[in-house]
């Protein structure tokens, strides 16, 4: 009996988080990832090395790709990772591969999938919680996975890609649930990145310093001005009020992430731009549109941008 075709899953966004889904989707898929070409030369030459909680191995079966040109042409699924700031350009670029296909946004922030959804057949959003980094040239640590990825049908007609993708992203052993309501779960994930992340961006330390009372009282500003907006939007998440998400924040993810810095405050040592237009500015942009004040979440994002700026002098 022969076994079954493998899916081809195309991957647009190999930094940490795509580097390492291609790594632990290559057992199960034929996987491209599309790669800087210094992770390109690197992979080819010597496998993806991945360490961590995914799994010590060294993963050769990943097609590199430098463009469109170099795609597969019609993949069963693919995954968006790059970064939020990149959305539109990557689906610009990457038009003619998207058009009709099953695409999933496995991104920071909040409005990727609205991006995605002017190119793509089917929309799938999803979260991950999980320390991903970049050791060095094709080489990933994926340090921890503190809860499950979460994906859920945004838009399009093929109501069977969800379980599709939730049972090949299982099959690789990462854990993994579906949504009812990914919005909210988008919201939810939100939440932690942009109460915590730009204030340990900012002043270089972190996540379990946030603790700091000091600190807390302007996080708590953040989150209040937050559900605010989300109250307007008709968004709901499982917290019910700016509150009870504060003290899940400190009493659970602050803890949970404590001695790790958050990706934006690596963005910023880098000269990097960051997702902060899709997380703090996004807050403030909205709550403009809604006649809802938003200075604290204003300010950081304000804040950010100038560091940004700064560290690419």
């Amino acid at each position: 009996m022969t076994e079954p075709e493998r899916p081809v899953v195309l991957i647009l966004g190999a930094g940490g988080v795509g580097l390492s889904l291609a790594g632990a989707l290559a057992g199960v898929a034929r996987v491209a990832v599309a790669c800087r070409p210094r992770h390109a030369a690197a992979v080819r030459r010597d496998g993806l090395v991945m360490e961590g909680v995914w799994g010590e191995r060294t993963v050769r079966e990943i097609a590199c790709v430098a463009g469109p040109g170099e795609a597969p042409p019609a993949p069963d699924l693919v995954i968006v990772t790059a970064k939020g700031f990149d959305t539109r350009a990557v689906c610009e670029e990457y038009a003619d591969v998207l058009r009709g296909r099953t695409v999933a946004s496995l991104q920071n922030g909040i409005g990727n999938e609205e991006v995605i959804a002017d190119y793509a057949g089917t929309v799938i959003g999803g979260t991950v919680t999980t320390n991903f980094s970049v050791v060095g040239d094709g080489h990933v640590r994926v340090k921890s996975q503190s809860s499950p990825m979460v994906f859920g049908l945004w838009s399009g007609p093929d109501a069977d890609a969800l379980p599709r993708l939730v049972d090949l992203i299982r099959s690789a052993g990462i854990l993994v649930e579906a949504s009812t309501d990914i919005r909210s779960a988008k919201w939810s994930k939100s939440l932690l990145n942009l109460s915590v992340n730009p204030i340990c961006a900012l002043l270089s330390i972190p996540v379990g310093k946030a603790a700091d009372p000091r600190l807390q009282r302007v996080i708590r500003e953040i989150v209040s001005e937050t559900f605010a907006v989300m109250d307007a939007e008709g968004v709901g998440t499982r917290w019910p009020s700016a509150e009870a998400y504060l003290d899940h924040l400190f009493a659970v993810q602050v803890p949970d992430f404590a001695t790790a810095y958050p990706s934006m405050y690596y963005d910023i040592q880098a000269g990097r731009r960051t997702e902060i237009d899709l997380l703090n500015g996004y807050i403030a942009d909205l709550g403009e549109r809604r006649g809802i004040p938003t200075p604290y979440n204003r300010c950081i994002a304000d804040l950010v941008r100038f560091r940004e700026i700064d560290e690419r002098k």
